[in-house]
């Protein structure tokens, strides 16, 4: 069956559907991953996105249970150049076709990738539509009249709805859930940590109720402006003294919380592939990445902020430490899920700061028992 995806300025891709058949709506991305597409669609940072994989062939090595970031699929729909029907893995149950069936999400094959991402790169992202509507003035009329996806619901809809707790660890750790993918959790869990994850609005009050010796403020999608009502809570978990680890959208708003500002890019950073250098020790990493908006360097308070890592594409800000409190973030991946594994040491300095931090309430409480 024939298939269009109509952007928004008007440019026009013919192709295949693929996934269900229908129309669906949303801000066209390009993510350049080579692998790792059944995490990318799970990733509930990509709510309200329609995903364009660059590398050609998708979908060879099948999909299953393991590889989910989030029992949904966020994005709203996905965009490929080849799509393989008869995967070839060992730990394939399913392949990508049915798998978009299940999910009800609509999908677009066997258009040219390569021209779509230049023009994405030249003008920048914006909203479209996949269809199988036939009558393209009407399609090219809807999708002039699209309006952004955007706005403090984003994450409402895709953060668990009540707090929960898992069982095992030794140190207890909350994670603010603004659309955490799965990995940010196991990661904690394999260093130790008793992991508590809570909805995106709660305070910290409630935060510090469940007496954490570490908050992770998780990933999530949209503008980080939108989320104002998470910065009271932030503040107050690092007035407690808490240590605090931010991940992407958690780093944004670590940056609001201080009194920084955010802003939007032009096309995003979306990809395992992404080179960024830590200023402490001098040193590269390729790291994977999924965002849209960066935090302004110069609107930081220097007194008070660190900037720890830069991306050596175009200079952004990709991490932060607080110089008086034990509280740093970075606006990359640590947790991978697709992309390189090679910056997993921050979770490690996290649980560190962890560790120094209970060792120190112990001895207080123990000096507090003898007076």
């Amino acid at each position: 069956m024939k298939a269009y995806l109509c952007l928004q300025d008007g440019r026009l891709f013919e192709g295949e559907s693929v996934g269900m058949a229908g129309e669906t709506a949303g801000e066209v991305v390009f993510n350049t991953s080579m692998t790792g597409y059944q995490e990318i669609l799970t990733d509930p940072s990509y709510a309200g996105q329609i995903i364009v994989l660059t590398y050609p062939l998708i979908g060879n090595y099948g999909v299953n249970r393991q590889d989910e970031e989030s029992p949904a699929i966020a994005a709203r729909g996905l965009a490929v150049k080849e799509l393989c029907r008869q995967p070839s893995n060992y730990r394939a149950e399913d392949n990508l076709h049915r798998y978009l069936v299940k999910h009800g999400i609509v999908g677009i094959r066997d258009i040219d990738t390569r021209a779509l991402t230049r023009h994405l790169r030249q003008a920048g992202t914006m909203m479209g539509i996949i269809s199988t509507e036939t009558d393209l003035e009407v399609l090219k009329q809807k999708a002039r009249e699209l309006k952004p996806l955007t706005g403090p619901e984003l994450v409402k809809s895709v953060t668990c709805p009540r707090a929960f707790t898992l069982d095992g660890g030794t140190y207890p750790v909350v994670v603010v859930d603004f659309g955490a993918k799965g990995n940010i959790v196991r990661s904690l869990r394999s260093l130790g940590c008793r992991v508590t994850v809570v909805p995106a609005w709660t305070g910290a009050e409630e935060i510090l109720s469940y007496r954490p010796q570490g908050v992770v403020l998780s990933n999530g999608p949209g503008d980080p402006q939108d989320v104002a009502y998470a910065l009271p809570a932030i503040r107050g978990v690092l007035e407690a003294g808490v240590p605090v680890m931010g991940i992407c959208l958690g780093h944004q708003l670590l940056g609001l919380a201080l009194g920084g500002s955010t802003y939007k890019l032009k096309f995003g950073h979306r990809g395992g592939n992404h080179p960024v250098k830590d200023l402490r020790y001098n040193r590269v990493y390729i790291t994977s990445q999924n965002h849209g908006y960066a935090v302004a360097s110069d609107s930081l308070p220097s007194d008070e902020v660190e900037v720890t890592h830069i991306n050596l594409h175009d200079r952004t800000v990709e991490g932060l430490r607080l110089k008086k409190k034990k509280a740093f973030s970075v606006q990359f991946h640590p947790e991978a899920c697709p992309g390189p594994q090679d910056t997993f040491h921050l979770f490690q300095e996290f649980v560190g700061m962890v560790r120094e931090y209970a060792a120190g309430h112990k001895i207080i409480s123990r000096r507090e028992r003898s007076g």
